[in-house]
């Protein structure tokens, strides 16, 4: 070999305050005296695959760990979104994916055992088009993502994780999806379903209490008790909040709470905390009798999910819809049978003490990831992201070199 020659090559290296900064490195040319075959000197401290410096690749793997967007970080180092983009999904890949025999890339298995899960559609795009995700109840990390919300979605996961990783599974929350429940049960009977507390509640505020409200109302407007039917405009979240949400109220009004500050530069008022919602609650349920029963309704499911045994919560429930059937009104005869239709899951709550909370923060995040980022139509790429953006992470946990 002899050298023929030098060829100089510029990479992009770590911002220096606010300016950002090349390196220019000469590399020798070497040719073959016999065959001619030339060959360049590499540079060991170039990231492959990119004219950047290991250090400056580094340091745009902690940026984008740490939740700052394509743009941002762009605008920071100096490099095109695209080459940002390009590195933080090859990140990504080196973190949750991993390559089979058959020399596809797949997703990792979960990194722990998980005791509960959570299940949840989210919308994806606009266009009725979800997706679904399934999470650690314990950890919060997102172990599946795929699209659509149907049965096909659990029994891919479930041959996903395997078997023996199932079998050690206790309890699925989700709500009232009887397609999540029944692709369960069919793979694993001895899985419990849990229906959340929080879309039974969201049901009879909604679905019982608004309607009976507006019902109410527009009978005292026929009857011609317009003051009776004013009473009842603007109750809706009265009507809706719990008994010690509204002494909490009354108690901030009286120790004159600021609710929204005011300000001179745009006219605008202070408010502060208004009172009065108990008294207002109890001359609203006094004088309507079907409200009257939403009041007592509530407070009966507050106290049936306060059990921990089965039989209790059950009897319970069935007391609830007792009640419901009693009133001969068709919205609390709608949630009667809802109940009864997903008794085995509301009851399972006495004995697993968990809900979809977590899923309903996961669905959140995804929701702000989505327009922190103006959106992703790489959907691989959003899911990566999805599954990063649900596990802690520590600056220096460790460094990167691509290639």
């Amino acid at each position: 070999m002899e050298r023929h020659g030098e060829v100089a090559v510029t990479l992009w290296h770590l911002p220096m305050g606010m300016d950002r900064t090349k390196v220019e490195v000469g590399r020798q040319r070497w040719a073959c005296a016999s065959c001619g075959h030339t060959r360049i000197e590499g540079v060991p401290f170039k990231a492959a695959g990119h004219r950047v410096t290991v250090p400056l690749l580094n340091f745009v793997w902690d940026l984008l760990a740490l939740g700052q967007t394509l743009k941002a970080v762009s605008l920071m180092t100096g490099l095109h979104k695209n080459v940002v983009k390009a590195i933080d999904k090859a990140r990504l890949e080196s973190l949750y994916t991993e390559v089979g025999e058959d020399g596809a890339r797949r997703l990792r298995r979960p990194e722990r055992q998980a005791r509960y899960l959570g299940i949840d559609e989210f919308k994806l795009h606009d266009g009725h088009r979800y997706a679904t995700v399934i999470i650690d109840l314990e950890t919060g990390h997102v172990l599946w993502l795929a699209h659509s919300k149907r049965k096909q979605v659990v029994y891919d996961f479930c041959d996903f994780v395997g078997e023996g990783w199932m079998s050690k599974v206790v309890a699925v929350a989700c709500d009232m999806n009887a397609d999540f429940e029944r692709a369960f049960t069919e793979r694993h009977p001895h899985l419990a379903v849990v229906y959340d507390h929080f879309h039974l509640v969201k049901n009879l505020n909604e679905k019982v209490i608004s309607e009976v409200r507006k019902d109410e109302q527009r009978r005292l407007k026929e009857e011609g008790d317009e003051e009776a039917a004013r009473a009842l405009k603007g109750s809706k979240y009265i009507l809706m909040a719990k008994a010690s949400t509204r002494r909490e109220k009354d108690r901030e009004a009286r120790a004159g709470k600021v609710v929204s500050r005011g300000n001179e530069l745009f006219n605008k008022p202070e408010v502060t905390a208004r009172g009065g919602n108990r008294e207002r609650y109890e001359e609203l349920i006094a004088q309507n009798e079907l409200l009257s029963a939403c009041d007592i309704v509530k407070e009966m499911l507050a106290q049936a999910y306060s059990y921990r045994q089965e039989k209790r919560m059950r009897d319970a429930m069935e007391e609830i819809v007792a009640v419901c059937r009693g009133t001969g009104d068709r919205h609390f005869e709608w949630f009667a049978r809802l109940v009864e239709g997903h008794m085995d899951g509301i009851v399972a709550h006495a004995r697993h003490r968990i809900s979809s909370g977590k899923v309903e923060g996961t669905n959140n995040m995804i929701k702000s990831l989505r327009r922190a980022g103006y959106g992703y139509p790489d959907d691989e790429y959003f899911f990566l992201k999805i599954f990063d953006a649900s596990r802690r992470y520590s600056p220096g946990r460790e460094s990167v070199t691509l290639g």
